[in-house]
């Protein structure tokens, strides 16, 4: 019993330490010792614009003008929005807009996003697709900031960097927090070769890489990378390229998006089995220690926490770990009990990292009771 528990301490322990911080310093310093830099230029391709909406009413007239206002060429983008089974005045306040450049195509059913972006690339007519969320603004500057990437022939896709602004409760700073190492790491990940994901709320890519998506997949934003590098190109990130987007303020608000994401890479690797193949997926090592093995952690620190308990009269670093992780946990309690003493740093990152995590194992048992997450 002594021995598994060792074996499963150290294993476990050194899983999270990997994931959590031993990946993101090697991606890091590959960057800066290899760096691969994008010879970006000033171009100007067609570019299509693809969005899909359900029920977007309340932000379908201002991401509409807010498109408008990109630099960019107004010729040479058109716009296609496909609305999934929408039962507010979506459809009647897009097509409002005189627009020629506008395509509306309304499905009275609700199919899923991807089969929306499906017929949206089908009804595109540029050379560029650039995809976008109904609820996010754009900075004016972001369709050339990310085109300019696309004069470098080695790449394939390129994402912007998403913003969280409105960021008041103790909650939202800490996923905030979280957000800027994640961001951080898909630079290290950019400057060293292929980013793994991309953010929804802002991506383009080459129209010639696209292919079709499975229908009911939920997370476009790592399949088209993956399927990107798989043909051979690289995916980088953007920071110039900007999109500003509002944070949930506390743990109920974010716990139903978050899970479905989280489980839409479950959905990802039973839809896209080859992602598993380090023979065919060329960025097998990135994939696992970036997405997988983020699945596993809440599971690694719970065997930690049991295994470190058992090894605790063993010797005290074993007490210390165990007392260490018991320590995060009442972090977080002191945290909801005194809101605002969830300000301070140490309590609004460990509320952040428990509850990321805890959404992380709700999100498998989520994916196992329902396989239709592709419905918004």
């Amino acid at each position: 019993m002594t021995l598994i528990a060792w074996i499963v301490c150290w294993t476990s322990a050194a899983l999270i330490v990997h994931v959590f911080a031993g990946y993101p310093l090697l991606v890091w310093l590959q960057a800066r010792l290899r760096p691969r830099l994008v010879a970006r230029a000033a171009i100007l391709p067609t570019v299509s614009i693809v969005i899909a909406v359900h029920d977007g009413e309340r932000y379908i007239r201002a991401k509409l003008a807010n498109l408008r206002q990109l630099d960019y060429p107004s010729d040479l983008v058109d716009i296609v929005l496909v609305c999934d089974g929408c039962g507010d005045g979506t459809v009647a306040l897009a097509r409002r807009v005189t627009d020629p450049g506008l395509t509306v195509i309304e499905h009275a059913t609700r199919r899923g996003k991807a089969e929306c972006v499906n017929d949206g690339v089908m009804a595109a007519r540029g050379e560029v697709l650039l995809f976008t969320d109904v609820r996010q603004r754009l900075s004016p500057v972001a369709l050339k900031e990310l085109v300019a990437n696309l004069a470098d022939p080695t790449v394939g896709a390129v994402g912007g960097e998403l913003h969280m602004e409105n960021v008041r409760s103790g909650f939202a700073q800490g996923v905030d927090f979280y957000w800027r190492y994640e961001k951080g790491i898909r630079h290290a990940e950019s400057l060293s070769g292929s980013t793994i994901g991309v953010s929804g709320a802002l991506y383009a890519m080459r129209r010639a890489l696209f292919r079709p998506l499975p229908a009911g997949t939920v997370l476009d934003d790592v399949l088209v990378p993956m399927r990107v590098a798989a043909q051979g190109k690289r995916v980088v990130f953007e920071p110039r390229a900007m999109a500003w987007d509002q944070p949930s303020q506390g743990p109920d608000d974010e716990r139903r998006r978050k899970i479905r994401t989280l489980a839409g890479n479950f959905q990802l690797v039973q839809l896209e089995p080859w992602l598993l193949a380090p023979w065919s997926n060329p960025l097998w090592f990135r994939f696992v220690s970036h997405k997988l093995l983020r699945l596993l952690a809440p599971w690694l620190m719970v065997a930690l926490t049991v295994s470190s308990a058992l090894l605790a009269t063993r010797h005290p670093m074993y007490a210390l770990t165990f007392g260490a992780l018991v320590g995060g946990l009442l972090l977080v309690g002191v945290a909801r009990l005194r809101p605002p003493l969830g300000r301070l740093l140490p309590l609004r990152i460990a509320v952040a990292f428990f509850y990321l995590n805890l959404f992380a194992a709700q999100a498998l048992v989520a994916f196992a009771r329902n396989r239709r997450l592709h419905l918004w």
